[in-house]
């Protein structure tokens, strides 16, 4: 059996598929999401099941160091890319959010223009990836950010790469020491928290797929932690919630397996709580 607090393995498995025409047949209006979000994992598993698996050796004292000083531990030069995959894979999954009109004209331009030019380069990738790396320490960005949709498109490239060297290093890395709320492995943000059980929380990143342990009532957008700063409420089948931190004005969406008949897919869940965006909104919380 799958364990709730992590996402589903490297394929699209009939489990996590059903899990899609279930959510497709429940909830209607998420149909056309639902089918973009099907071609996408499709696509990013068959990559990923076709990458070795990289083993990293970590320096125990450094390891425990950098989650000590909150900087986490998966660089860039870790990562297994393979160049042609990456530019094949950034190609497609434009293609997808192009069909599905999820891509400005002047966005899609701009990465025609880079496909044209034989773009992304190694160094487009690690500029991106670099950024979220830069933020978390504190430092200014490497070199200049790319445009909200080229990040999201390179995202959603580099996950199967991601997502396989990060498979390896849950089983090895000792998150005790970490509490911050943004990712060990690779510094992203969480996409969505997990509830597993009373005083037990967890996020998972949405750049990664890692999961990390993470205080019950803390906020993974500011971090505060004070008592009853934050308000929760349930989705109509229980499964969901939406919890908001009045400190910030910002939310997280969470995944309630206390009440769930099925094991966490991010995935899916990702876009089963989309409904939830427009309820924050509607209680003045911002994404």
């Amino acid at each position: 059996m799958t364990h709730p607090s992590r996402p589903r393995p490297e394929r699209a498995d009939s489990a996590e598929l059903a899990a899609f025409r279930q959510l497709k047949a429940s909830q209607p209006e998420l149909a056309g999401a639902v089918d973009m979000q099907v071609e996408l994992v499709v696509m990013q598993r068959r990559l990923q099941a076709r990458l070795s698996t990289p083993w990293l050796e970590f320096d125990a004292a450094w390891l425990a160091r950098q989650l000590t000083e909150g900087r986490p531990v998966l660089r860039f030069d870790d990562i297994p890319f393979e160049w042609g995959e990456f530019r094949t894979l950034f190609r497609q999954v434009s293609e997808i959010l192009r069909r599905y009109d999820l891509l400005e004209a002047d966005d899609l331009a701009r990465v025609q223009e880079m496909i044209r030019n034989g773009r992304p380069t190694k160094e487009d990738a690690a500029s991106w990836y670099g950024e979220t790396a830069n933020r978390v320490l504190g430092r200014p960005a490497a070199g200049p950010a790319e445009p909200g949709a080229i990040g999201q498109v390179l995202a959603l490239t580099a996950r199967p790469f991601l997502a396989r060297t990060v498979e390896t290093l849950h089983q090895r890395v000792n998150l005790a020491p970490w509490d911050r709320p943004y990712c060990p492995f690779c510094g992203g943000d969480a996409e969505l928290a997990l509830l597993l059980r009373p005083g037990e929380t967890r996020l998972a990143c949405g750049r990664c797929t890692g999961v990390w342990p993470f205080p019950e009532h803390a906020c993974p957008h500011c971090d505060s932690r004070l008592p009853g700063r934050q308000t929760s409420y349930a989705s109509r089948d229980g499964r969901y919630r939406l919890i908001g931190c009045n400190a910030c004005r910002r939310y997280i969406k969470a995944f309630d397996a206390r009440k769930a008949d099925r094991p966490f897919i991010l995935d899916v869940d990702t876009i089963a709580t989309l409904p939830l965006d427009a309820a924050a909104l509607q209680q003045g919380y911002l994404a």
